[in-house]
């Protein structure tokens, strides 16, 4: 049974995990996308996506937090100077994981992990979506037109009888 077991220990021990994902999220943050394993990938995203949530407020404390986690001043700089401008009005889901097809060497299942907001090809041509409402806009404004017409002909009709 695997009742209580949330990570995935990638077949190493605590410390080296730890290292292996704090130079991958470094890697990840300064390229904005990198290769690895499926698994790592997951794994990964698990560490990644909090760090970015909280580089969202740029406090002395949340410097402190992501960087006792990174251990990398540079990558903690890059997050808090552009990375969390560009995901401020996101409310998560900060990294998307593609997956590659299967390393030739020893054919384990790769993946491209990315920040989602820094790839063009998917941001390039995305027309805003229009505000779909169910009044119907022209028959109001049509409506609008025929009361102004009948405004103006009482009008006339007022202006000839005072006459």
């Amino acid at each position: 049974m695997r009742h209580g077991k949330k990570i995935n220990h990638l077949g190493r021990k605590t410390a080296h995990r730890k290292s292996m994902l704090a130079n991958m999220a470094s890697s990840l943050i300064e390229h904005k996308r990198i290769n690895t394993t499926v698994a790592k990938a997951k794994a990964l995203k698990v560490f990644v996506e909090p760090l970015v949530t909280k580089s969202k407020v740029d406090t002395t404390h949340n410097r402190r937090i992501v960087f006792s986690k990174l251990r990398d001043k540079y990558a903690v700089a890059e997050l808090f100077r552009e990375v969390a401008p560009k995901v401020g009005d996101r409310p998560g889901g900060y990294t998307r994981i593609i997956k590659l097809g299967n390393r030739l060497g020893d054919n384990a299942d790769m993946a491209m992990i990315e920040l989602v907001d820094f790839n063009e090809t998917y941001n390039v041509n995305k027309p805003e979506k229009k505000k779909s409402t169910r009044r119907a806009g022209k028959k109001k404004a049509e409506t609008t037109d025929a009361p102004k017409a009948e405004d103006s002909k009482q009008e006339d009709q007022e202006g000839k009888k005072e006459e």
